[in-house]
């Protein structure tokens, strides 16, 4: 599903990444963790296309993302990629409804398209009834499930969350991952989520720790013998 092979990345004489390789299958729920500076916010937006690498390739769904070019590298990112972010960015003024039908309209569906997928997204939520409320009108946790549904709406293949559930409170924290955990058996949604969670890397298929922009394995565990 997505292959990451070699990838470098610096920032002036600052080398942020240094040399990744990563495999993540389809229907898997991955998570990126590590230190402040690590460089998992980077990974993140060179796997969303949001970045382009240094040197290394990326493959996401069989297609190179990385020798697209800039029109096709949009096209590619509104079809194939969905983003949910810490603070959810959906536009005030519009309501929830509409918010979610957004990308739909960019990726040239039709206003009934788009509509009839984003309600099936807010009943699939429990947020049927939040449909014409505009975001100051919502919740933390209504938001974040809205900015869920938004980067569902055109059916990608990955989705990848950037410290998702960072603002929420403990009670909403719990429902966002048990949603991505429905969405996955549901749907075999792919994630990768960059997150200081520990509860939820705890729970995700498969953890990825980042330290000085390589990927480690996690410092064993001992017990005392007895």
């Amino acid at each position: 599903m997505i292959e990451v092979n070699n990838i470098t990345k610096s920032f002036g004489s600052l080398q942020v990444l240094k040399g990744i390789d990563l495999h993540i299958n389809r229907g898997e729920v991955v998570s990126i963790v590590g230190p402040s500076g690590a460089g998992k916010t980077t990974l993140l937006q060179i796997i969303g296309t949001l970045d382009r690498p240094d040197s290394g390739s990326l493959c996401i769904d069989g297609v190179d993302a990385i020798g697209l070019s800039q029109k096709a590298l949009a096209d590619f990112r509104n079809r194939h990629l969905g983003f949910v972010f810490q603070f959810h960015q959906l536009l005030p003024e519009f309501t929830a409804i509409e918010n979610i039908m957004i990308p739909a309209y960019i990726a040239g569906a039709s206003r009934r398209q788009a509509k009839e997928r984003a309600h099936e997204l807010l009943q699939f939520m429990q947020l049927a009834d939040r449909a014409n409320h505009k975001p100051a009108e919502l919740s933390g946790g209504e938001k974040q499930r809205i900015a869920v549904a938004r980067a569902l709406v055109n059916n990608p293949a990955v989705i990848l969350a950037d410290e998702p559930s960072g603002s929420l409170d403990t009670q909403n924290k719990q429902d966002l991952h048990k949603l991505f955990f429905d969405l996955r058996d549901k749907f075999g949604q792919t994630f990768v989520i960059v997150t200081h969670d520990e509860q939820l890397a705890a729970i995700t298929d498969r953890t990825i720790h980042l330290k000085d922009g390589q990927i480690c394995l996690p410092l064993a565990t001992t017990t005392p013998s007895e």
